[in-house]
Parts: structure tokens; sequence; C-alpha cells
């Protein structure tokens, strides 16, 4: 029983706890959701609720798709930037849903789950754009399950209101440019702290040196 129970936990099978959360990290019942939304105590992946505001759900904006796009390329740019101070980015992901549950919700993906959540702690204490940021760790683990696979071919007949991802994707160069710039300030640390333990170790041979010579002298 326990084996069964373990093989449909967060599957649509399971009576108990919500598939939508485990899979989304949000369901549009909220707290009033009959399936336990279980909240993870550790996880590489959080959730900063509700941050993205896109100017294209606003008649008024009047901005062009590739002023909407430029706009969300300078947003994306500045979270990922910020965000990859906590720690090395595997994954970041933008909601473009209007469901309140979904709407601007902004995914990172860390590779060390101690680096999320540094994030969580220092991202609650933050502003974005004045208003308070509201982050927590998420469940989601695989973003291809949670993203919608008819949106991906625009045939998603949901609209704005699907209860899957929706992303809202940044230029590919800029992409390629955050992640080749992540790697370049990785590979820059690894080389500072390998000098760090280089001359430490250079000292500690110096000093343990310096003791048997004054050892030697005083016999």
């Amino acid at each position: 029983m326990a084996e069964y129970l373990a093989s449909i936990y967060g599957t649509e099978k399971d009576k108990v706890n919500c598939s939508f959360y485990f899979k989304i990290g949000a369901c549009r019942h909220g707290e009033r959701c009959s399936r336990k939304h279980v909240k993870p105590t550790f996880s590489q992946t959080i959730l900063i609720a509700n941050m993205y505001r896109n100017p294209g759900h606003e008649p008024a904006s009047g901005m062009s798709p590739d002023q909407l796009q430029e706009d969300f390329d300078l947003f994306y740019e500045d979270v990922f930037m910020e965000l990859a101070k906590f720690g090395e980015v595997e994954e970041m992901c933008v909601c473009d849903n209007i469901g309140d549950h979904l709407v601007g919700n902004v995914y990172c993906q860390f590779r060390y789950e101690e680096d999320a959540g540094k994030a969580v702690d220092n991202l609650n204490n933050r502003f974005y754009a004045g208003r308070p940021l509201y982050a927590e760790l998420s469940p989601v683990t695989d973003f291809r399950e949670a993203c919608c696979r008819q949106h991906e071919i625009a045939e998603c007949n949901r609209g704005g209101f699907c209860n899957f991802m929706h992303l809202r994707h940044p230029t590919r160069n800029l992409r390629n440019e955050l992640m080749d710039g992540q790697r370049a300030s990785l590979r820059e640390k690894k080389r500072e702290e390998r000098k760090r333990v280089d001359a430490d170790r250079e000292r500690d041979r110096d000093q343990s040196s310096d003791y048997r010579d004054r050892e030697y002298v005083r016999e």
C-alpha cells in the first residue's frame, strides 16, 4: 500500500495531495483547495509570485510587439542578474498567464538547494518596482511538465487563464549571453578560490618551516 501511495504522489490519481500544486507550484483554488498543498522545506526552485507585470495586458499601453519584447528582455536580464548573486541559476521562467495564481510568476531553479534558501530569505525583505516581493520554495522540478504543451504550438484554447504555465521567453541572444556570462563568472570565482587556497597553503608551509627553524636553534 505504501509503495502504491508513493507511486501516485502528486499525480491526478492522488486524492490527498494537489497535483497542480505539485507540478506547477500554484493552484487556482489556493487555500480553498480540497487537496493538500505540501510546501517543500528544501528545494532547488523558488517562486516569486506575481512579480512580472506585462504592459501588453493593459489595453492603454499602446506598445508594439517589439517594444513589449524589449521591455520584457530588460526585466528578465535585471531579475536574472540579481538572482545569480545567490548562486548558479540553472533555469529561470516567467509566466505570461493572466489567472490570479499564475500571473507574473517568476520561477528560478538554482543548482544548489542552499542557494535557493538564501534567495528566499533575502527576497522576502525586498521590493521591486515599488512592490514587496513574496518568495517561497517551490515543488516544481520539471518545467516541461509544468508548461502548457498546446501553448508552445499556439493551440491552447484556454488562453491566459490556462492552469499550466504559459511562458514568456527572452530573446535567444539575451538568454545565451546571460548563461555565458554566468559561466565565465563562476570560472573566475573558482580561479580566485584556488589562488586563496594556494596562498593559504604557502603561508602554512612558511609558518611550519619557521617553527622548525626556531626549534633547531634552541637545540
